[in-house]
């Protein structure tokens, strides 16, 4: 079966998602349209395929013990010059994010793993382009305002063709959304990352 690149995040729902999408498209980013707008909880992971059920019931006992809360996005910020980001800042529910990424990350779990940088929930909106986009971005987006309750996070794999792919939804509180069966298909075209 070989490995699989996976992702675990909160989707920004619709409209928000695809405006904030095609946004980040409109400033330059050549991978916008490969990565549908999130919230992560894991960031792109390397595991063994036939790890995939046992990541699945870790995921499903985070979800389980998690309750809905609300998110707001509100402003901008960056990570450069350390990292080339512009994003949409997480003003409430960032607290919990926080939490829910270090239950997916588990020490004693399948997806134990060590961060690159100090976890900060955020919603890129600019990656890597030139640095007026990055400003472009940074100003025009600055009083851009979302909110909603947020009910439980996802499962997604990186395609060959670089686009993430929903494998299953998690709600919170216990309950489960089984995954679709052309989830895996050549033709899914239901990104995520």
């Amino acid at each position: 079966m070989g490995t699989v690149t996976i992702g675990v995040s909160i989707a920004v729902p619709e409209p928000h998602g695809s405006q904030l999408q095609e946004l980040r498209a409109g400033f330059g980013d050549a991978a916008a349209h490969g990565i549908p707008t999130h919230v992560t909880l894991l960031p792109p992971t390397e595991v063994d395929a036939r790890e995939l059920p046992a990541i699945e019931a870790h995921l499903v006992e985070v979800a389980a013990a998690g309750r809905p809360f609300p998110m707001r996005l509100a402003g901008t910020g960056t990570f450069r010059p350390l990292s080339p980001v512009v994003y949409v800042r997480v003003v409430q529910g960032a607290e919990v994010c926080a939490r829910l990424q270090k239950q997916v990350r588990d020490a004693s779990g399948p997806l134990a793993r060590e961060l690159l940088f100090p976890y900060h929930p955020h919603v890129t909106v600019a990656h890597g382009i030139d640095e007026a986009a990055m400003d472009r971005a940074y100003e025009e987006l600055a009083d851009y305002r979302a909110e909603w309750p947020c009910t439980g996070f996802a499962l997604y794999e990186q395609g060959a063709d670089g686009v993430w792919r929903k494998l299953r939804e998690f709600v919170f509180g216990g309950a489960v959304v089984p995954p679709q069966a052309s989830a895996r298909a050549e033709d899914a075209t239901l990104p995520l990352f």
